[in-house]
């Protein structure tokens, strides 16, 4: 096969999009066919995913995507990590998941460390500690009449696959985000998962990306159009994953920010690093396409950009972000620096008001006007991906000669700007949407499509995309090193 179609499923955190890729070994091109929000719902018990809304707009995407691209060989799926829906015997779904933004988690952290240390922990799974990680979604839901219920668990991407195609799989790049993934052999750590009173059974076969799981189910199928040749591959179903695949390296030694609502900082390696002072740093290592590592910290990310955004549009008094922008630009440098990692920033909520308290806490300026916020959420963003950069170069003992900041955030030229000089190398920006053709790459290549190893589909990325060079000014890094 020379040439051929594809659809990517692509999930954030507040928006979704079905994009269909146009690949052959000199194209790739992308045509976005279905673009929809991605709000969460609270309810007496909690903040929830509106599950069920999202596999509606997917097969609404589908369709679009059928009727858009003749010859449709194949869909891929990927998402936000760490949540989960819940199966009964029968396969139906026991409530709509929990999002990870939900409070209840916050007794069962001490749980699970009594049980096992958190060094012990880091030890077998290699993750950062996030509260919302999986391992502690699914202690705090124990004696739950719904846990109770279920015969397996399935993370998002891997739930509405099962939905499209019937088939039961955990896809690894996920499944290393639970903390119940051993970073070792990259197989669910029984021993761990039993001695948390969690059952072994619920956790599904796993899968790796470039796996052809099979066809659609027929009433899909009917419902979009697709025929019997359009399968469905496993990709990196952890959005970040797909990302990395699709940022556009060459041969110099490079960082990466996957910029959207969260910030994934990191840089790519062939094996874990699980040192003590790793863990201190509250690094990561999560698993990537090829059998890569992902070694990065989250950062909070363009959350507290979106959330103070919703916060005066729920005020009656909505701003544009890009004349937003232009203002935030127009201002001097040395304005007040937050930490964006702070936990009080989690939640929904009136983040301007959180970041003029973290302001006076830090004996910090509070921001006079909206677009002196603004600036103060990309400054700090740029001080905290400098120092996670330097982090990560030093931890893996890396040097980094480049940062490739992909995703949304590569739109923003003032963020691209202040990481450049935050990090004291250039900045990379772009592509946009390096997730979905991360997604599309690793569906093209094990359909035959494309063949090679990362770095062939990353320079098919680099040779058809646009990719915007920004070069390092003045260093914020020293402000908060």
């Amino acid at each position: 096969m020379t040439s051929g179609l594809v659809a990517a499923v692509d999930l954030g955190a507040s928006s979704g999009r079905v994009m269909v890729g146009r690949v052959a070994p000199n194209e790739l091109e992308l045509t976005e066919v279905h673009r929809f929000s991605n709000d969460p719902v609270r309810l007496p018990d909690g903040l929830h995913w509106d599950v069920l809304g999202l596999y509606r707009e997917v097969l609404a995407g589908l369709r679009e995507a059928t009727r858009a691209a003749d010859g449709l060989v194949s869909i891929g799926l990927d998402s936000w990590a760490i949540d989960y829906g819940l199966l009964d015997e029968t396969g139906s779904l026991l409530g709509d998941p929990f999002h990870y933004r939900d409070e209840r988690t916050r007794a069962a952290v001490e749980t699970v460390h009594r049980i096992i240390k958190p060094a012990d922990l880091y030890a077998r799974n290699g993750l950062q500690f996030l509260p919302f990680n999986t391992i502690y979604q699914l202690a705090a839901a124990r004696g739950s009449a719904a846990l109770e219920a279920a015969r397996t668990m399935l993370l998002i991407p891997d739930l509405l696959g099962y939905w499209l195609a019937g088939v039961r799989v955990a896809e690894v790049t996920n499944a290393s985000t639970t903390g119940l993934l051993d970073v070792h052999r990259r197989t669910w750590d029984v021993e761990l998962i039993e001695s948390l009173a969690i059952p072994a059974s619920l956790f599904a076969p796993l899968g790796a990306p470039g796996d052809v799981i099979g066809s659609l189910r027929d009433d899909v199928r009917r419902e979009t159009g697709a025929s019997a040749e359009t399968l469905l591959t496993l990709v990196g179903s952890h959005d970040t994953a797909s990302a990395v695949v699709g940022v556009p390296a060459g041969d110099a030694s490079f960082a990466y920010i996957a910029c959207g609502t969260w910030s994934l900082v990191g840089v790519e390696l062939e094996r874990a690093v699980l040192t003590e002072e790793s863990r201190q740093a509250n690094f990561t290592n999560e698993g990537g396409v090829d059998d890569r590592m992902r070694y990065l910290r989250n950062v909070m990310g363009l959350w507290l950009l979106q959330e103070s955004l919703r916060t005066w549009e729920l005020e009656g008094t909505p701003e544009q972000l890009p004349a937003l922008l232009i203002a935030a630009g127009e201002l001097p440098a040395g304005g007040p620096i937050i930490d964006p990692d702070d936990p009080m920033f989690l939640p929904p909520g009136d983040m301007p008001a959180r970041i003029a308290a973290a302001c006076v806490e830090q004996d910090e300026p509070v921001p006079g006007t909206r677009a002196a916020l603004v600036r103060c959420i990309l400054d700090s963003l740029a001080v905290a991906y400098g120092r996670a950069v330097r982090d990560a170069a030093r931890l893996a003992g890396r040097s980094v000669e480049v940062v490739h900041l992909v995703g949304g955030g590569a739109r923003n030229s003032l963020l691209c700007q202040l990481t450049a000089d935050a990090c004291e190398v250039p900045v990379l920006a772009g592509p946009v949407e390096a997730t979905a053709l991360g997604n599309v790459l690793v569906q093209a290549r094990a359909r035959g499509i494309l063949s090679g190893d990362l770095e062939t589909l990353r320079a098919l990325v680099r040779s058809t995309q646009d990719i915007r060079r920004y070069e390092p000014r003045t260093s914020l890094a020293r402000r908060r090193a």
